[in-house]
């Protein structure tokens, strides 16, 4: 797969009036899971009002029409197509791995091609096709200062931060590793994840004042040194079934503590993705399964 390329991936104008669902009639819409992180994908294509907070809050809940982790959207960029990422609670998100597969899924099934590339939050993403569902996408190199991922403070080696679960003399978690790939990501090391009460202190370590942005939060159980299982407290949705930035964040982590080597399967409740970070560019490819489950129109 080539290196991502080194395009202005900014969005365009936003225009004067903003969205609400009525404004959505009409407009293209997917259903869509990577092992079973359901997106809502819209096509606003062609001039349509930006997605407001409030329509993607409706969007996202799941006690009304349609319910989904993140709302996705298919905007027009500056020469390629722009992915936008909304999380059930209204938030913006940099970079969501899984809806990457979906959109170049989309993208590739529109125009007959085993590659794509399109803008996204935190710059342009290639992918291509392994198999009919099957897609690799290039996430870019993984943010490692304390300043990119961000911290609130100087940290000079981010494979250890300082965050503790527990008693301050006996902490049961503490010293997780710390990454950006276009979005913030924690991960603490565990020898059993099953074991891990993640939707208790997963929203206590979201919000933690390290993380001036908010942060995914991880537990990583290494099965061997090609084989990870993670589960995942995804910022702005809770609980998940399987977050692709999630994954490239615990191999890159465990590769940088030489738990690892630089490639290994990463199991997660949903299934299980190919993660690789490439020691030529330093890039991540992240390779798997994506699932289209219905469409329509507005």
């Amino acid at each position: 797969m080539a290196p991502r390329a080194l395009m202005d991936a900014d969005p365009p104008a936003l225009y004067a009036a903003r969205m609400s669902l009525e404004d959505l009639t009409g407009r293209r819409y997917w259903r869509m899971d990577g092992l079973g992180n359901e997106f809502v994908i819209v096509d606003l294509r062609g001039g349509a009002r930006p997605m407001t907070a409030d329509a993607a809050r409706t969007l996202g809940d799941r006690s009304g029409a349609f319910g989904c982790d993140q709302v996705i959207t298919l905007e027009e960029g500056r020469g390629l197509p722009r992915m936008g990422i909304w999380n059930a609670d209204g938030s913006e998100a940099g970079a969501c791995g899984n809806a990457a597969r979906c959109v170049a899924w989309l993208l590739m099934e529109e125009d007959g091609e085993a590659a794509t590339a399109f803008a996204s939050p935190s710059g342009v993403l290639m992918a291509e096709r392994l198999g009919p569902h099957r897609i690799a996408v290039d996430m870019g190199e993984p943010k490692l200062r304390w300043d990119q991922i961000p911290l609130a403070e100087a940290h000079e080696d981010t494979r250890y931060v300082d965050v503790k679960l527990g008693p301050i003399d006996k902490p049961v978690l503490w010293g997780p590793s710390a990454v950006s790939m276009g979005n913030p990501h924690c991960v603490f090391f565990v020898e059993d994840v099953a074991t891990q009460r993640l939707d208790r202190f997963g929203p206590l370590v979201e919000h933690h004042p390290l993380f001036p942005e908010g942060v995914n939060v991880s537990v990583a159980q290494v099965r061997s040194r090609h084989d990870l299982r993670v589960r995942t407290w995804e910022r702005g949705v809770g609980l998940t079934k399987a977050c692709g930035t999630a994954a490239c964040a615990a191999l890159v982590s465990a590769s940088r503590r030489r738990l690892t080597g630089r490639k290994a399967n990463v199991e997660l409740d949903g299934g299980a993705l190919g993660i690789e970070w490439r020691e030529e560019d330093g890039h991540v490819i992240m390779a798997g399964a994506v699932r289209l489950s219905g469409e329509g129109t507005f």
